[in-house]
């Protein structure tokens, strides 16, 4: 599915959602994937597009280890476009997300898996900006944009230690 959605400035974000996962895997719906992502972008003066493909672990297993040299599953990867800024096009990238990692997850660290999942595609459009937490300062930089912007639906700071992210939807 491609599904635009406005942001500010008169740009707009077009969304094309792949499922590559178990059909039983809980996913959120296309709505909520592409208003998060949405929510998400906050860099860039035009236009662009993103893909975010929802895979199995053995998809996100063997992508983390062909381009991270970690084999073994991970809940997000992000890979941001490298087209050269005269080619004109607005491709952001794309987010590969592991449904069972995300609901494994929210388990063991006892969390909403749906606001899990609006976490997770914020941290992974994050990435496609240029945002990362490799060091202390770029780690409080990128996690104050996830609290912000995921407080902006009613989901509590996924960070703070013994409080776990609310319901709401």
């Amino acid at each position: 599915m491609t599904d635009p959605c406005s942001l500010p400035g008169a740009k707009a974000l077009h969304v094309e959602i792949q499922r590559q996962c178990d059909p039983a895997a809980t996913v959120p719906d296309d709505g909520d994937l592409i208003r998060w992502a949405c929510a998400a972008v906050v860099t860039g003066s035009g236009s662009s597009e993103v893909t975010i493909r929802v895979v199995d672990k053995n998809e996100i297993q063997t992508a983390n280890s062909q381009w991270r040299e970690q084999d073994k599953p991970t809940n997000v990867l992000s890979f941001p476009a490298e087209f050269p800024p005269e080619a004109g096009i607005q491709y952001l990238g794309d987010v590969m997300i592991c449904a069972q990692v995300l609901q494994a997850e929210s388990v063991s660290q006892q969390k909403s898996l749906h606001a899990h999942w609006a976490h997770i595609v914020t941290h992974g459009m994050l990435h496609l900006q240029g945002f990362d937490h490799e060091n202390e300062k770029d780690a409080r930089e990128m996690e104050a944009l996830e609290v912000e912007i995921l407080a902006s639906f009613g989901y509590n700071n996924p960070y703070e230690p013994g409080f776990p992210e609310s319901d709401k939807s």
